[in-house]
This record gives structure tokens, C-alpha cells and sequence, in this order.
């Protein structure tokens, strides 16, 4: 009889003509209307079917038929009317498990992961034990946010009591939620316990490493599942590409762009989205642009996706091109991509441009969007228009704590200290909380303007809130101390921050070497040594032969020479051309010779020759230095202004006139670059030197004509 009434159900082609047919009281002919309901296109299913089929099965006299209702609360949550679902369950006389288990998973489908937690918890508490289905939802509601994740760990205490842990299905939940919250060894125990991974498991497992910027482990499973010949899917893919991405391993992302193509991916959308966005990572843009050019569907992630990588290499004129055929090609642009567009504004000082994509961002009603609001208060600061940014502050509904940090950035850009600290503390009156983004933003500000006392009131906020220990913020404190000379503060902020990292080290010790406090920079790099146990990058290494360099400290140069060449830097450019220039300065012309020389027989670097042609001339070795030069130029190494003050210099001091102007010349016609203001200067005074001061007047005039003087 129910298959007769199916079949009638299906030539009608209506769940509503189905339940019109039914003579009795039925609860299958309903039941499987809402379930086909439910599974088809929305677009299929016209919108009162749900309220039509819950009003039949009301007038049959159904409502509390628990089979029924349960199909009910299906179609509700699975169409986005979370509220009839909750409506229908509370009038339910007789739940299951299957019921508590629709509302868990609905609540977690239509954003409500609280409450699915709270049903879940009540779930329990009438008695009935969850099945993978109730867990995984309530495992996933978990992921959101870190306050749940102790709630996390006692759902594994659940899936092992009930015997789930090793479902793969509860299993996957279970890693992701760990790997969520940066336990990725908890999730590993986790990924090894199920006990028949199928592909949603080792899915999982690889986005929980991306997630934790574990690119390595990432493409170790990849490889593993590869030689398993567990098969890929679109998500395996996804993955892997962004972990070539974060380890800059370009030729697995090759290799895994040739799998794409061998398995026939290249239709996908997603998958073509992100090796769009490894090649423009990789600094391959016109790979990218092609691999663009084969996405058959462009949706508006891979017009951001090109917008954005376009926007990075600050291309403007290419990134304005794609923002205006995604429009023509019918996408339309998204928060996304007006925030992309207004920031390139911004970095190009390009008010004109920024100021058109605001008010097309207003048009498509973004202007009021958190992520667009913040751009373009970004872009107006940057191009100069403070008081637009601010007035356009002033008059937003919605701000959070970036849209604060946003304008207060914008006064520290141009250095208002005390409209920085008039914003600050309107921050904390409005009840917005500062974050670690905050703090740099303020203390920016008083690195030109030594505000001493505004300064010791953000470094007592920053005790107070416990940032204390954040490095990004105890390094921009350093930073702004180190700006006024208060090198006994700098020292007590290292003290409270702890242990800090490599990068917050060599930041710090460049603050000092920035503002003369060389013997400073000596005694941090000591402490340095002391309390990190990593090696001296080239950087901080570079950093402290510029402060020998300074003082003249000869022994010091000797004693981090021979700690440049243990740590395997005496090769690199930067370190090279900081040792060759110390010790020129410590007087000591031999061994900035052996210096350069031992790096300049591997690499040919102008930066390196610069250093040593300044070397030779300050010296009075001017001889040598014309040799020097002559020596880039069969190199073919491009010469840069500085390379011409020096060899200019060089000319003046030996009376090499005619040469002197014959370099000058080249700089334009030869090597296509503008003469600086030291340029002029040189050439001016290699004129006058010979009594060719008519000459030398007419190149002053010129300098003066075209900026240089």
C-alpha cells in the first residue's frame, strides 16, 4: 500500500499532492514527502512545502507521532528555520535519540553551536548516551572557540566511555578539535587510535597540520597516503598545496599541480584557488595568471585570490585591470576584495584610486563592513587625508577592536602622540579591551616624539592587561624606550618579558643600534647569548659589526669575526659587507681587504663592492678604488648613486677631472638612474677643485633645478 502511494507521490511530482492522497492516518507517506523535501535543491522545493506537510500531519492527528516529527525537525534545520525546529521538539511528547541527535547536528549547521552544546548536555541528562552522529556535532561546536576546549577533552572522556573513539567519524571530529586549539600531538594519538581510516580521516589529519603551519608533517602524510594509494580527493589536494605554500616547496607543488592535472581536478574550482595562490607565493606570477586563465568557473575566491596575489607584488595597474573584469565577467566583489583593493590604495598613496573603490565599496552597501571600514581608514591615512579617516571613524555604527587599532595607527603614521593617547584612552572608556596590536600601534607614535611621560602610562597598561610577556608588545615598548635613551627601562622590560625569541632579539638590538647606543648594543648581545639558545642570525650578526664599526671597538670586530665564521655567515653579503666596513672603520684596511675578498671570489654583490670602494677612498687608497670600480664594471654589476659618490670622490682627490664628469654622465645615459644630491655634490666639488667654478655653478643650478641640491 505505502509503495502504491510512493509511486502515486512520484508521477504527481509534490510532497503536498502526496499528503493530499492520503485517505488515513499514515506516517510513512509524510515521513519520506519531508525526507525528499529536505534532500532536494532549495530552489526545487517551494517555501510553505514545510509549513504544509507540519500542518497535514498536525490535521492526521500525527504531531505527536515521534517518527514523524523527527523527519519534521530534519527538514526544518536542514532548510535554516532553526526556530520551527526548536518549536516543533519542545511540543514533541516522545523524543529519541534521533531526535535529540537532529537538533544537535541543525544547531550546529545553522551557526548555533551554544546551543547545540546545551541540548547535547541535556541530551545526556535524560538519560540518553550519544551516538557518532550526536558527538561528532558537539565536537565540532567545539572547534569555534577556546573556552570550549576543555568541554573538547571531556567529549573524549564520552566517546571513550561509549566505545566511539575509534569511529572514524567521531574520530575525525575528535583530532580536528584538538588540532584546532594547537594540541596537533593530541590529535596525532587521536589519528593513530581509529581504528579503519577511511579518506575524511586523513582529510582531517592534514587540515589540522595547515592549521598549525606544520607544512612538513602535511606533505610526510601526503606522500604516506600516495604510497598507500589511498585515493585524493579534492580536499587531500586543497591541503597539501597550502603546506607547499607555507614551506615554500615549490617543486612538491609542482609535483602535486601534475597529479591535479593527471587526475582531472583542473575543473575545480577550489583546487585551482589555491595553487593561484602557491604560484603568486612563490613569486611566479605569470604561473599564476595562467593557471588563473584555466579555471573554468571563477567564483569570487579566485578573483580575490588573483586580486590579492596582484595587490602583494603591489602591481596596481594589474590588480585594478582583474578588479574591473571580475565585475564585467558578472562576480560580484565582496568585503574581501574592497579590503584588498582599499589597502594597495593605501600602500601606492594613491588616494584617487582608493577614494573611487570606497565609494563603489558604499554603493554595494561594504562601507559599513568591519574588514572594508578598517581598509579604508588605512588607505585615507596613508594617502594623507587624517582627517577624513578620522571623520570617517567618528561616523561608523560598527567598530571592534582593530577598527580602533586601525585610526590609532593612523596618528602614530604621522606622528600625533597625544591624539594617539586621546584615542587610546577612548578605546578603554568605550569598554573595548586593548589587544597586542593595539599597544605597537600606540607606541609607534613616541618613537620620533619622545613622550616620556604618556609612554610610562601605556608600559603601566600593558602591565596591568598582562601583555607583559607578549613579545610584540614588550618589543615595541623596547623600541619606543630605546628611542628616548632610557636604556635601564629597556633592560627591566626584557627582565618582565622572559624568554624571548630571535626575531624580538635582533629587532631590539637594531632599536639601540638605530638611536647611537652602541656600547648598549654590545652588552644585548651579550645578554643574548646568555639567555637564547639559538645561534646569531646574519641580521643581528650585521648589526653588531655596525656598532663596532662605530665606536672603533677593534677587539670586539676580532672576536665577532670569529663567531661569524663559526655560525657559517662569513659568506653572506650582509655580514660581509658589516665586516669589511667595520673594520675599515676600526682602521685595520688589511683585514677589510681579506674580508672582501674571501666573499667576493663566491658571490658578486654591489652592495659588497660599495663597502669596499668607501673603504678604499676613506682610506686615501683613491688608486684602488678606481681599480675597484673598474673591476664591477667588467663584472657587469649594476652601480648604484652611492657607487658614484665614492668613484667621483676618488676622481676629485686625484684630479681626474675629464673622467670625473665622464662618470658622472653615465649614471644617466649608461646606468638610466637620476643623479642624487651627493652626486651633485661630488661633482661639484671635483669642478671647483680645478678652478672650474663657472662649470661648477652651472651644475649646482642644475641640482638645485631638478631636487638634488
Amino acid at each position: 500500500m505505502v509503495a502504491g502511494r510512493l509511486a502515486v507521490w512520484r508521477r504527481h511530482g509534490s510532497t503536498l499532492a502526496s499528503c493530499a492522497l492520503v485517505p488515513s492516518r499514515d506516517p510513512f507517506v509524510i515521513a519520506h514527502a519531508l525526507s525528499a523535501a529536505s534532500s532536494s535543491p532549495v530552489t526545487a522545493t517551494p517555501p510553505s512545502t514545510g509549513s504544509q506537510l507540519h500542518a497535514r500531519s498536525v490535521k492526521l492527528g500525527m504531531a505527536g507521532d515521534t517518527f514523524t516529527m523527527n523527519h519534521l525537525l530534519i527538514f526544518y534545520s536542514r532548510r535554516g528555520h532553526l526556530a520551527c525546529a526548536l518549536d516543533v521538539f519542545d511540543q514533541m511528547p516522545h523524543r529519541n535519540l534521533v531526535s535529540w541527535t537532529a537538533m544537535v547536528s541543525g544547531s550546529m549547521r545553522n551557526g548555533a553551536p551554544e546551543l547545540g552544546l546545551q541540548l547535547f548536555v541535556s541530551m545526556i541528562r535524560d538519560g540518553f548516551w550519544p551516538n557518532e552522529f550526536a558527538l561528532a556535532s558537539a565536537l565540532g561546536a567545539c572547534h569555534s572557540t577556546v573556552a570550549y576546549a576543555k568541554l573538547g577533552i571531556s567529549l573524549h572522556g564520552v566517546a571513550v566511555r561509549v566505545g566511539l573513539d575509534a569511529n572514524p567519524f567521531v574520530g575525525s571530529s575528535l583530532l580536528l578539535m584538538y588540532a584546532k586549539h594547537g594540541h596537533i600531538a593530541a590529535a596525532e594519538r587521536v589519528f593513530e587510535d581509529i581504528a579503519c581510516k577511511d579518506l575524511a580521516c586523513w582529510n582531517a589529519m592534514l587540515d589540522g597540520y595547515v592549521s598549525n603551519g606544520c607544512a612538513y608533517d602535511t606533505m610526510r602524510t601526503v606522500v604516506l597516503m600516495h604510497q598507500r594509494r589511498i585515493t585524493a580527493d579534492v580536499f587531500t589536494y586543497i591541503s597539501a598545496v597550502k603546506a607547499s605554500s607555507i614551506e615554500s616547496e615549490l617543486n612538491f607543488g609542482r609535483q602535486l599541480h601534475g597529479l591535479v592535472i593527471h587526475n582531472m581536478f583542473e575543473s575545480d574550482t577550489s583546487v585551482m584557488n589555491a595553487l593561484v595562490d602557491m604560484y603568486f607565493k612563490a613569486g611566479l606570477k605569470e604561473t599564476a595568471i595562467a593557471v588563473f586563465g584555466k579555471i573554468p568557473r571563477k567564483d569570487s575566491v579566485s578573483w580575490n585570490t588573483m586580486i590579492s596575489g596582484l595587490a602583494n607584488n603591489e602591481d596596481e595597474k594589474e590588480a585594478s585591470g582583474c578588479f574591473i573584469n571580475m565585475s564585467r565577467c558578472g562576480c560580484k566583489p565582496n568585503q574581501v576584495t574592497f579590503s584588498v583593493m582599499l589597502r594597495l590604495s593605501g600602500a601606492k598613496e594613491n588616494a584617487s584610486l582608493g577614494l573611487q573603490i570606497f565609494g563603489l565599496a558604499y554603493c554595494h552597501g561594504y562601507s559599513d563592513n568591519v574588514l572594508v571600514a578598517n581598509a579604508a581608514i588605512n588607505m585615507m591615512s596613508r594617502c594623507g587625508l587624517l582627517n577624513c579617516a578620522n571623520g570617517f571613524f567618528c561616523n561608523l555604527s560598527v567598530r571592534n577592536v582593530a577598527t580602533w587599532n586601525e585610526i590609532i595607527a593612523a596618528y602614530s603614521l604621522h606622528s600625533c602622540s597625544e591624539d594617539v593617547m586621546r584615542l587610546f584612552r577612548s578605546l578603554v572608556c568605550f569598554g573595548a579591551s586593548p589587544d597586542e596590536f593595539t599597544y605597537p600601534a600606540v607606541l609607534s607614535a613616541f618613537q620620533q616624539n619622545h613622550d616620556t611621560k604618556n609612554q610610562e602610562q601605556i608600559h603601566a597598561s600593558v602591565l596591568k592587561h598582562g601583555f607583559a610577556s607578549c613579545q610584540f608588545v614588550s618589543t615595541s615598548l623596547i623600541k619606543a624606550k630605546a628611542a628616548s635613551g632610557s636604556v635601564q627601562s629597556s633592560l627591566k622590560v626584557i627582565e618582565d618579558a622572559g624568554e624571548m625569541d630571535l626575531v624580538s632579539w635582533g629587532v631590539i638590538i637594531s632599536a639601540f643600534l638605530k638611536h647611537g647606543l652602541n656600547d648598549d648594543v654590545i652588552s644585548l648581545f651579550n645578554m643574548f647569548r646568555c639567555d637564547c639558545a639559538e645561534k646569531p642570525d646574519e641580521f643581528i650578526l650585521a648589526s653588531i659589526l655596525n656598532a663596532c664599526a662605530n665606536s672603533a671597538l677593534i677587539k670586539q670586530c676580532r672576536c665577532i669575526h670569529s663567531l661569524v665564521v663559526r655560525t657559517g655567515h662569513s659568506r653572506h653579503f650582509c655580514v660581509a659587507s658589516a665586516l669589511v666596513d667595520a673594520y675599515a672603520k676600526c682602521g685595520d684596511i688589511a683585514a677589510a681587504e681579506s674580508a672582501f675578498t674571501d666573499v667576493s671570489s663566491v658571490t658578486d654583490d654591489t652592495i659588497l663592492y660599495n663597502t669596499m670602494l668607501t673603504a678604499y677612498a676613506n682610506h686615501g687608497l683613491i688608486h684602488e678604488a678606481v681599480n675597484l670600480y673598474q673591476e664591477m664594471m667588467q663584472l657587469q654589476l649594476a652601480p648604484t648613486p652611492a657607487t658614484f659618490v665614492t668613484v667621483i670622490s676618488a676622481c676629485s682627490h686625484l684630479g681626474l677631472v675629464e673622467q670625473g664628469k665622464l662618470l658622472f654622465s653615465s649614471m644617466l645615459s649608461a646606468h638610466g638612474m637620476r643623479p642624487a644630491r651627493a652626486n651633485y655634490v661630488c661633482l661639484v666639488d671635483l669642478l671647483a677643485r680645478k678652478g672650474l667654478l663657472k662649470e661648477a655653478k652651472c651644475h649646482s643650478s642644475r641640482g638645485l633645478q631638478f631636487g638634488g641640491l
